[in-house]
């Protein structure tokens, strides 16, 4: 029997489906020293975020051999030691395409928000306050979108903003333009020149990608979003960035720690801030636990 280890939890159908496939199902949290003697008594570990699947988590597992798959229920593999792992024979697999439109319609829901004061004015009014004349907001019909990294979620910002009469510019690390891409690739720096909302989509990367520097490249009053990861714009260039004026407004779901603690973030008027649900409908859920079965089944040759 296949016994798999779910650590940061699953859709029920997708639990119910491996039951039905025979497997021996264990949904638990387990910290670090637990999960290390966990993973020598499992053929598949189950991992969000949360998890980290490090080395010495891997060698622990090692010492038996029976840990043949990690599953990283979300887009990114950043909280585990994959080329390690696979090294040794153990495969690592993801479920990019799961949460893509989920992902991306937040991002368009910051965009909304950050346009037209939502989350200031969601606050100020519990507060009993009415400040009609202080949240005079923009239209997003004509404005120019800059996406950093045109993937799977990139691709559905630009589609949803594109409706909504947007202009799209993108650029990506590889400098690759896809054939029939019908939006325009520029470079890095005409995009912070160009763009009116900045949005970011791509994998954790070994350094910043909007620091100081590019802030100071971008137009007046330009609004960032970043659904993607918290490393990749530093606090205190973020922060110096909204006090002087220069951004008008930041839109975060990811933070470089989470939960965040630093209360210049958790107190700032003009950032609008939801805790990591990019993935967190319950359309993403399923099909994240559908694609988890998919890769287990054909791991193990489950029917």
């Amino acid at each position: 029997m296949v016994r798999v280890v779910v650590t940061d939890g699953i859709d029920s159908s997708a639990a119910d489906s491996l039951r039905a496939l025979g497997c021996e199902l264990t949904e638990h949290f387990y910290e670090l020293d637990e999960l290390a003697q966990i993973v020598k008594e499992c053929d598949a570990l189950v991992v969000r975020s949360a998890t980290k699947v490090r080395e010495p988590i891997i060698d622990a597992a090692l010492e038996t051999g029976r840990l043949k798959l990690i599953v990283r229920g979300g887009v990114g593999t950043d909280n585990i030691d994959v080329e390690y792992a696979r090294s040794h024979g153990i495969e690592v697999k993801n479920t990019p395409g799961a949460s893509s439109e989920s992902v991306a319609e937040l991002a368009i829901a910051h965009i909304f928000a950050l346009a037209r004061h939502i989350h200031e004015a969601n606050v100020t009014m519990r507060e009993g306050k009415w400040e009609k004349k202080a949240y005079k907001g923009i239209d997003l019909f004509g404005k120019t979108l800059g996406l950093i990294g045109l993937g799977r979620i990139g691709k559905a910002v630009a589609a949803k903003a594109t409706a909504l009469g947007m202009k799209v510019v993108y650029t990506n690390r590889s400098g690759h333009k896809p054939e029939n891409e019908p939006y325009k690739h520029v470079d890095i720096d005409e995009l912070f020149a160009v763009s009116d909302f900045i949005s970011l989509h791509m994998p954790k990367s070994e350094s910043p990608v909007i620091t100081s520097a590019e802030f100071a490249k971008m137009r007046d009053g330009v609004f960032v979003v970043n659904t993607a990861r918290g490393s990749l714009i530093p606090n205190d260039d973020m922060l110096a960035a909204l006090d002087s004026g220069k951004v008008a407004g930041i839109a975060l779901d990811v933070y470089s720690e989470e939960p965040p603690a630093d209360e210049r973030i958790l107190r700032h008027p003009r950032i609008s801030m939801t805790p990591h649900i990019g993935a967190s409908t319950i359309e993403a859920q399923a099909r994240v636990g559908e694609e988890t079965v998919k890769h287990i089944a054909e791991q193990f040759g489950l029917e």
